[in-house]
């Protein structure tokens, strides 16, 4: 008995259900969040405007870190807006500041890409 209680607490869904919710949380975000839909767009756009311009190996993958890095950001956001839904529905200081330093892990994000996208295009764009 005790040997199936330690089983449960300890029991580590498979690789195919823990990629199967994976997908899930991306496919609600790109139904429901314009900017995620706006922000993959754009780093979709960059990485393939870098291999037009044949990007050196060292700078797609410097590009693919830098989207990745926004990405996740606004996916760390998303959660933790929704995490504080869930404490209430009336305006909250505490709540709107937390939500506020979560934007901005995006917004910070979003201009490092911008800094890394010029450094990287500024010479390929100006020959």
């Amino acid at each position: 008995m005790a040997n199936k209680f330690i089983r449960d607490i300890f029991k580590v869904n498979g690789f195919r259900d823990s990629f199967k919710l994976a997908v899930k949380g991306i496919a609600y975000l790109f139904l429901f969040h314009r900017n995620m839909r706006i922000i993959f767009m754009l780093g979709l756009l960059s990485l393939l405007a870098g291999i037009h311009y044949q990007l050196k190996g060292i700078e797609l993958a410097a590009l693919s870190i830098t989207v990745t890095l926004v990405l996740m950001a606004e996916i760390f956001n998303t959660a933790i807006e929704l995490t504080m839904d869930m404490f209430t529905d009336k305006y909250n200081t505490k709540v709107r500041l937390i939500k506020d330093i979560a934007a901005a892990v995006v917004v910070l994000t979003c201009c490092n890409a911008v800094a890394v996208g010029y450094i990287i295009f500024l010479r390929k764009l100006t020959r």
